[in-house]
């Protein structure tokens, strides 16, 4: 079992108990099958952003609360390194930065996103707001209906408890997403 299968399986296993939820309740919740969950909380499976989203939502807590690894006292993470989850449904790749650390409640991540397919993110947890900047190429992002193309250096807030989504415009776009949980 690879480590981020095993912090995936015990923060999902932590999440799901301190809400006092069933396997089956979980799953209903997230609208994914008993058996997907019963194999996450072993260690095993391949889970999706998407997957890990509506288990997020379902359990009441950041997408990074299921994915961070244990913190060391200094952490570096190097370019192309780092807890990775990658879509299955576009060429969009994120890397967890920085988990929000206790009394805070914010995430960073690093995206990858290829020109081809959106990437359609479903609401987060209310009073979410995500924060992005683009480092390199160009991305057309925000909540669905009100989009804005986005170059290196644009910066852009919006809710992120709607639905909205990231498109990559420019093949190599790179941005960086602060998900500020309210």
């Amino acid at each position: 079992m690879s480590e981020p299968l095993t912090w995936i399986a015990v923060a999902l296993r932590r999440e799901r108990t301190r809400a006092g939820l069933s396997l089956s309740e979980l799953a209903k919740r997230a609208g994914i099958a008993k058996s997907t969950l019963s194999q996450l909380e072993a260690g095993s499976g391949n889970p999706s952003v998407e997957t890990l989203w509506a288990l997020g939502v379902a359990l009441g807590v950041p997408f990074s609360a299921l994915v961070e690894p244990p913190a060391p006292a200094v952490q570096v993470i190097r370019a192309g390194e780092g807890p990775t989850v990658a879509s299955e449904r576009a060429d969009f790749v994120a890397t967890l930065l920085s988990a929000s650390p206790p009394g805070a409640r914010r995430d960073i991540y690093h995206l990858r996103a290829e020109p081809g397919t959106a990437r359609e993110s479903e609401p987060h947890i209310p009073g979410s707001v995500e924060h992005l900047i683009v480092s390199t190429g160009r991305v057309k992002a925000g909540p669905r209906g009100d989009e804005a193309d986005l170059g290196p250096g644009d910066y852009m807030s919006y809710r992120g408890d709607v639905p909205h989504s990231y498109e990559a415009l420019t093949p190599g776009t790179t941005f960086v997403l602060i998900m500020q949980h309210i």
